[in-house]
């Protein structure tokens, strides 16, 4: 985790944009794969921390499968990570303490959106949105029961290190079974 949090700020200081910027991969009931874009918005000594609505496909293919797989990719610098780890919810009070962190509009569209389901139109979205604003004008927002925080418990991290000649620089950590991290130089 030292490492990462090395190169993620070696990234933020660089100025890249959207640093935190992670793919997050599911598996479904099918086996089927599926890749979105997540933003970390935590990292401790558990693990990787990001928020999405419970009722979300990836949410849906995270209970039914609880490992999931992560990528950094920081092109100016050359580097990639790639962790694999098991996902569980955050307590109901860290996550009631980021939601409220949050801005008033984007804790609104919490509430309006009915995140990968279909809908009608953009217009309808923006329509519900208007709609939730109108009601909790001038009231405090909580959090909705169906949004919150996961958190990713890594068991295995690659570190890629681009090179000259494609003689890139790659180690992986790897935890077994006595909860010791193993290291291994990998070719490119």
């Amino acid at each position: 985790m030292a490492m990462f949090a090395n190169w993620l700020n070696e990234a933020i200081k660089k100025g890249i944009s959207e640093p935190n910027a992670m793919t997050l991969s599911t598996v479904n009931k099918k086996n089927e794969p599926s890749s979105r874009i997540v933003l970390l918005r935590g990292l401790d000594e558990r693990g990787f921390i990001f928020y999405t609505n419970y009722n979300s496909l990836k949410s849906k293919e995270i209970i039914g499968r609880d490992q999931v797989a992560l990528n950094f990719f920081w092109p100016v610098l050359e580097r990639q990570v790639r962790v694999k780890g098991m996902v569980k919810k955050l307590p109901d009070k860290e996550s009631d303490e980021y939601f409220a962190s949050r801005p008033r509009e984007s804790q609104i569209a919490a509430w309006a959106s009915p995140q990968s389901e279909v809908i009608e139109s953009r217009k309808a979205l923006v329509e519900r949105f208007a709609e939730v604003e109108k009601k909790l004008n001038n009231l405090q927002i909580t959090r909705p029961s169906h949004w919150g925080g996961l958190v990713v418990f890594p068991h295995y991290y690659e570190f890629w290190q681009g090179g000259p000649f494609r003689l890139h620089d790659r180690f992986s950590y790897a935890l077994n079974k006595k909860n010791e991290w193993l290291i291994d130089r990998l070719a490119p």
